[in-house]
């Protein structure tokens, strides 16, 4: 057995172990790239061409395959009753200042911790604001 056919046969065992270590797609393509090398040194093509060969087929199979692993790994976002808030009115339950770190709003019977949108701003108790976003767990009001 030539020196290139046991370089090949280890990287590809190398590769493949390294995918199954590892969460997610990251070497599967270029464990079939050695493969195609491999193949390629066993019928006793030269240095060069096993590279050629190694390459091409590592990055063919990661242009055909990456935008389907992509939409298959991709986490599918699940909308909550939080997202709903954005845009929403709220009553201000408790002074919101952003320099005291304070504040809380009741929105949809529900209170919230609340800053202001305005780092300045500060929302008195009894004030209608408008949620303009969520960040973390906290409503930013205007």
């Amino acid at each position: 057995m030539s020196d290139m056919v046991i370089i090949w046969l280890v990287a590809m065992i190398v590769l493949v172990i390294v995918e199954a270590m590892v969460p997610g797609l990251v070497s599967i393509w270029f464990a079939l790239g050695a493969l195609a090398a491999l193949v390629s040194a066993l019928f006793k093509a030269p240095v060069w061409l096993q590279i050629v060969w190694f390459l091409v087929v590592s990055i063919a199979a990661l242009i055909l395959t990456k935008p389907l692993v992509k939409k298959f790994q991709a986490g599918k976002i699940q909308p909550t009753n939080a997202d709903a808030a954005v845009g929403k009115e709220c009553v201000v339950v408790e002074d919101v200042n952003n320099v005291l770190g304070t504040g809380a709003v009741k929105l949809d019977g529900k209170t919230w911790t609340a800053r202001n949108e305005d780092e300045n701003a500060v929302s008195k108790v009894g004030e209608v604001k408008t949620v303009v976003r969520i960040e973390g767990v906290k409503l930013i009001i205007k």
